[in-house]
């Protein structure tokens, strides 16, 4: 079942929308569930709420998945070039996103000292970071890759599609460098072969993401890259690596 919330994100002075799913015996129940935190919640679960008229599908997929979650998803700030600014933990331009002004890590210790706190205490988790994740795509990829690094004492696992790191790559590879990283951190990392037409730059991002799987596996985290073949940049696309993820993260 999916219920939509709006609570105050107190350090940028707005209110957002959270859709969130509870498994469909979720009243009938007492057992406790896994956590994943996901970006552009209006994406994830019905297609009448995506914003190109495609979701995820999460909400069918995880009704049938054999291990119950209880999945929350941040929709995103619509107004102009906000969501961009949102969800980038940093400052930087580029050509193709313009000028961004990172607002991210005030969103994401948001997230991780207030929102989970919420959460926590109003649904039947498990607390511990053990049993909590995050997953985006695009901008939400990179602000899930972001957050696990940066706050890995709350997030142990993110799944990071089609993750933008292009435009801040040194800035998260130093972050990355001189966090405290769990071993026991997993992070899944994709890409589509068809998301951008040159080849020359498919296989620059595909070599920033290896680098970050490289980077991880030398702090003893697991993390995998997965080259999509025939892979886009949208929902449909990234649909298709829901039971991927969900198995890496969860499962090994």
């Amino acid at each position: 079942m999916i219920q939509k919330v709006q609570v105050e994100i107190t350090p940028l002075h707005t209110q957002r929308k959270l859709h969130i799913y509870l498994p469909n015996n979720y009243y009938e129940s007492q057992e406790r569930y896994p956590v994943m935190y996901m970006f552009d919640g209006h994406n994830l679960f019905d297609d009448r709420d995506a914003t190109y008229g495609k979701s995820w599908g999460l909400q069918k997929f995880l009704d049938q998945y054999d291990k119950p979650f209880i999945l929350i998803g941040l929709e995103c700030n619509h107004e102009g070039n906000e969501r961009l600014n949102e969800f980038s933990p940093y400052t930087f331009s580029t050509p193709g996103l313009g000028n961004i002004y990172g607002k991210g890590d005030l969103l994401m210790r948001w997230m991780a000292e207030e929102l989970k706190t919420w959460v926590d205490q109003r649904y039947r988790t498990y607390p511990n970071r053990e049993c909590t994740g995050l997953g985006g795509s695009s901008m939400g990829g990179l602000m899930a890759l972001y957050g696990v690094i940066r706050y890995n004492s709350f997030f142990s696992k993110a799944a990071c599609l089609s993750p933008t790191v292009f435009g801040c790559y040194d800035l998260l590879m130093a972050d990355l460098k001189k966090s405290d990283i769990s071993p026991d951190t997993r992070v899944y990392m994709s890409l589509g072969s068809e998301e951008i037409s040159k080849d020359f730059f498919l296989k620059q991002l595909q070599a920033y993401d290896q680098s970050f799987v490289d980077a991880l596996n030398d702090r003893q985290a697991s993390a995998v890259f997965h080259l999509v073949h025939g892979g886009g940049h949208n929902e449909a696309s990234w649909e298709k690596e829901n039971r991927i993820y969900f198995d890496y993260l969860w499962r090994r």
